[in-house]
């Protein structure tokens, strides 16, 4: 995982809509930047609807939420929409960002081991450095930390 208080690396990933979406957009606002493993399974789908459930809050601090996975953009697409989500979402089957940010790693699941997203977010400030690292975070509290930790 990146450090606090370093600068977080930029991207460019293409939405769920097919729109260029780089990290350096939003500078002058801060970013919740969460990684999840796969679009349309239960934990990634309890992750990604609390955040949306707590889209008002996060706009209400001016931050911007941004979702990245390894999936295509029609995946993204199909989830956002099945979900309502109205935030956006980044394909990364590059794993640009993926490795960018440290959260391709080795898993172990009933004894086998592969390699995968770990489930993890950033804070990024108004000035693209990182303000707050979230590891290995459960997907139906990770929005609600993130505000808590805004106060």
């Amino acid at each position: 995982m990146l450090e606090v208080g370093t600068k977080a690396p930029d991207f460019t990933l293409l939405d769920q809509d097919g729109n260029e979406v780089s990290l350096s957009d939003f500078r002058g606002k801060k970013v919740a930047l969460f990684f999840y493993p796969k679009d349309s399974t239960p934990g990634c789908t309890k992750q990604a609807c609390a955040y949306q459930s707590s889209l008002d809050e996060f706009i209400d601090k001016d931050v911007k939420v941004i979702g990245i996975s390894k999936d295509s953009v029609k995946s993204h697409k199909n989830f956002s929409t099945k979900q309502g989500l109205t935030f956006t979402l980044l394909s990364d089957p590059e794993l640009t960002a993926i490795q960018a940010y440290d959260v391709w790693k080795e898993k172990k699941l009933y004894g086998k081991v592969s390699m995968g997203v770990v489930r993890s977010s950033y804070m990024i400030d108004e000035n693209g450095i990182i303000e707050k690292v979230y590891e290995k975070v459960k997907p139906d509290l990770n929005a609600t930390e993130m505000l808590k930790d805004m106060e």
